[in-house]
């Protein structure tokens, strides 16, 4: 395997706030998609603590969905990757709560 001694390098990463304009907007554009996608989720939630009708939202993949924010979290955290941090930090409060409307407002599925 002769690729195989480049798979433990890594390459430095350019700096943060970065020395461009161009990355300099590519790291603003990240945080603001990081924040924005999750807040997507807003009237989902809404909609499920306002009306109570959980009907077509599976428990089990928005469940999903917060249990997979986790790893990201992590890995997020072990690699001070601080829009990661934020964006998956954000989905995981969003998919849970989603994912605890839909457990609270089904019948049969808690009780």
């Amino acid at each position: 395997m002769k690729f195989a001694h480049h798979l433990h390098v890594r390459h430095r990463m350019e700096p943060y706030p970065a020395r461009t304009v161009g990355m300099r907007l590519l790291d603003v554009l990240v945080y603001a998609v990081g924040i924005l996608g999750p807040l997507a989720t807003i009237p989902q939630v809404v909609q499920i603590y306002t009306t109570h009708n959980v009907s077509g939202i599976s428990f089990f993949t928005w469940s999903l969905y917060a249990l997979f924010d986790i790893p990201w979290i992590i890995y997020a955290v072990a690699h001070r990757e601080r829009p990661l941090i934020v964006c998956y930090s954000l989905w995981l409060v969003f998919n849970s709560l989603v994912a605890i409307g839909v457990a609270f407002y089904s019948p049969g599925l808690l009780f």
